[in-house]
C-alpha cells in the first residue's frame, strides 16, 4: 500500500473516530505530498520521494519542539509532540544505535576516509543508506567520532 492510500484509509478512520488531531497533521502530509507531486510536474511521487517529504515534516516539528522547549511553552510542546509521534508511525523503522555504528564504519572503510576532512565524502556516501532511518545530525556526530 502506498504512502498516500494508507493516509486516506487513516484519514478516514481519524473522521470517524474524531481524532482531530491526527486528522489534521494527515491533512498536512497529504498538502505537502501534493504540492511536492505538482512542484515536480508528475502524477505520483516515488517512495524516495514520500520519505524525504515525511523526513522534512518531522525534521521541521523536531526543530519546533526545540524551540518550543527553549521558550517554556509547554502547551505548544505537547501539542508538537503528538505531531511527532503521528507523523512516526508513517516512517520507516529507525535504525538501532549499532546498527548505525555499523554502516557509519563499513562506510569509512568504503570509501578510504582517514580524516575530518574527508568527512563530506563519507556523509554522502551514507545518507542514501540510512534515508528516514536516521537522524542526520546523529550520523554526523557518529561520523566525526570515527574520523579522529
Amino acid at each position: 500500500m502506498s504512502l498516500l492510500e494508507q493516509l486516506n484509509q487513516d484519514m478516514k478512520q481519524a473522521m470517524k473516530q474524531k481524532d482531530k488531531e491526527k486528522l489534521s497533521v494527515i491533512r498536512m502530509v497529504k498538502a505537502s505530498l501534493q504540492n511536492e507531486t505538482i512542484k515536480l510536474g508528475k502524477d505520483q511521487l516515488s517512495e524516495d520521494e514520500e520519505l524525504t517529504i515525511l523526513s522534512r515534516e518531522l525534521k521541521q516539528r523536531n526543530d519546533s519542539l526545540q524551540e518550543f522547549k527553549s521558550a517554556g511553552r509547554d502547551d505548544l510542546v505537547e501539542k508538537n509532540q503528538t505531531e511527532i509521534n503521528i507523523l512516526q508511525e508513517y516512517m520507516p523503522t529507525q535504525l538501532s544505535d549499532d546498527e548505525l555504528e555499523a554502516i557509519v564504519q563499513s562506510t569509512i572503510q568504503e570509501v578510504n576516509a582517514t580524516s575530518k576532512s574527508e568527512m563530506g565524502k563519507v556523509m554522502s556516501a551514507i545518507m542514501p543508506k540510512v534515508k528516514g532511518k536516521a537522524d542526520g545530525s546523529k550520523v554526523n556526530k557518529l561520523v566525526q567520532k570515527h574520523l579522529n
